[in-house]
C-alpha cells in the first residue's frame, strides 16, 4: 500500500489530500480538503497574487490537518509528501513547496515536486483508470492545450493557445457582462437562458491544419458587441453567453476532431481510444456535450473528471506524487528543487508567443 499527502497551493485554493494505492491496485481518495479564496477576490474580479499567497500562509497548516483528520491519518502513515511545484503564482508555489520541504525533512519522507499541469492530466487515471497512451484536451484558466500522452512522464505538445486561454476568455467575458466571479461558471449559468444563434461570433483558427487555439479575436468580438448594445438588458446578456459558448464548443469541436484523426493514424492497434478532457472548464456541461458527440462519431470514450475534481484539488496532487513514487520517478535532491512559474508538460515544444498573458500559469 502507498499513501501520499498531495498539497496544492498554485493558484487561489488551499487545498490538501491524502490518497492511497492499496494492495489491490484501486485508488482511492482518503480525503480532499480544498478551502476557496473566491470572496477574498470576488471585488477585485480575479486573483489578486499577494492576497492568495497571504491566505495560503494562514490557511495551509489548517488544511492539512483538516486532509489527515478526515482520512484518519497522521504524518506518520504516509509515504511520501507531494506539492504543487509549478506552474502558477510564485508566491502561492513558494508556501506550498516550503511547507512540503519541512514536513518531508521533519518526519524523513520522500519529497516529490508536482507538475500542477500533470495532476489535471493523470486525474483520469486516478477517477477511470485510464490507460496509456491517450489524448488530452487540457482546458483551464491559464492553459487550452492538446497532448499525446505516452505515458508517465511523456507528454507531446500537438496544439496551444497563441494568445489568451479558454478558462481566461471565459472569466473576460463575464467580466465585460459585469457578471459575478468566477467568471466561467456565471457564464455558462447566463448562457442557459440565451439564444446561441443571435450573435455570429468568430470560430477562431476553424478550418486550419495545425491544431492550435486562438481566443482573442473572440473576445475582441464579444466587447464589440456588447458596446453596440449598451446598455445591456439580461435578455442581451444572456445572448452573448449563448452565442459565445456556442462559438467556444464548435471552435473546440473543430480543433479536437482533427486531434482524434490523428491519434487514429497514430495508434491503429487501439480499437477504442480515449480522449480526456481536463482543467477547470472541463466542468462546463455545453462543452462535455460537445466532446462526447464528437468522440462518439469517431469511435472515442470520453473522459471527463467529477465536477469537484476538475478545478485545482490536492487529490490530483497526490496522484502524480503517488505513480512517480511507485514508479521510482524521484528527483535526485527535491530539497534544491525552486517552485517554477512556468513549467510546460512538453519541455520540447517552444513556448507559443503571446500565450500565458494571463500570468505564470502559462
Amino acid at each position: 500500500m502507498t499513501r501520499v499527502l498531495g498539497i496544492e497551493t498554485s493558484c487561489d485554493e488551499t487545498a490538501a489530500s491524502i490518497v492511497e494505492r492499496g494492495a489491490d491496485g484501486v485508488p482511492r481518495i482518503l480525503s480532499n480538503v480544498v478551502l476557496s479564496q473566491i470572496e477574498e477576490h470576488a471585488a477585485f474580479g480575479g486573483v489578486v497574487p499577494e492576497i492568495a499567497a497571504r491566505a495560503h500562509v494562514e490557511a495551509l497548516d489548517g488544511v492539512i490537518d483538516a486532509a489527515l483528520l478526515e482520512a484518519g491519518l497522521t504524518l506518520d502513515d504516509v509515504d511520501a509528501i507531494a506539492a504543487t511545484a509549478g506552474p502558477g503564482l510564485i508566491g502561492g508555489l513558494i508556501v506550498g513547496v516550503t511547507m512540503a520541504k519541512a514536513i518531508a525533512a521533519a518526519k524523513g519522507k520522500p519529497l516529490i515536486p508536482v507538475n500542477h499541469l500533470e495532476g489535471h492530466a493523470l486525474t483520469a487515471r486516478l477517477t477511470d483508470n485510464v490507460e496509456f497512451p491517450f489524448l488530452l484536451l487540457l482546458v483551464s484558466g491559464g492553459h487550452t492545450q492538446i497532448l499525446h500522452v505516452a505515458g508517465l512522464g511523456q507528454y507531446e505538445r500537438w496544439g496551444t493557445t497563441i494568445d489568451d486561454a479558454l478558462g481566461e476568455a471565459f472569466d473576460k467575458t463575464a467580466k465585460l457582462l459585469s457578471l459575478p466571479y468566477p467568471g466561467g461558471p456565471n457564464v455558462e449559468k447566463a448562457a442557459a437562458n440565451g439564444d446561441p444563434k443571435r450573435f455570429d461570433f468568430p470560430r477562431p483558427m476553424k478550418g486550419e491544419a495545425r491544431l492550435d487555439f486562438s481566443f482573442s479575436g473572440l473576445k475582441t468580438a464579444v466587447r464589440r458587441a456588447a458596446t453596440e448594445l449598451a446598455p445591456l438588458s439580461q435578455q442581451d446578456i444572456a445572448d452573448i453567453c449563448a452565442s459565445f459558448q456556442r462559438a467556444v464548443t464548435e471552435t473546440l469541436a473543430d480543433r479536437v476532431r482533427r486531434s482524434l484523426e490523428r491519434f487514429r493514424a497514430m495508434h491503429p492497434e487501439i480499437s477504442a481510444p480515449t480522449l480526456v478532457v481536463a482543467g477547470g472548464v472541463a466542468a462546463n456541461q455545453a462543452i462535455r456535450a460537445e466532446l462526447d458527440r464528437l468522440c462518439g462519431k469517431h469511435g472515442f470514450t470520453l473522459v471527463a473528471p467529477p465536477i469537484k475534481l476538475c478545478g485545482d484539488n490536492a487529490a490530483m496532487i497526490g496522484w502524480v506524487g503517488l505513480e512517480r513514487f511507485d514508479a521510482g520517478m524521484l528527483e535526485d535532491d527535491p530539497f534544491t528543487f525552486a517552485p517554477r512559474p512556468r513549467w510546460p508538460l512538453d519541455q520540447s515544444s517552444a513556448p507559443m508567443f503571446g500565450a500565458g498573458k494571463k500570468g505564470a500559469k502559462a
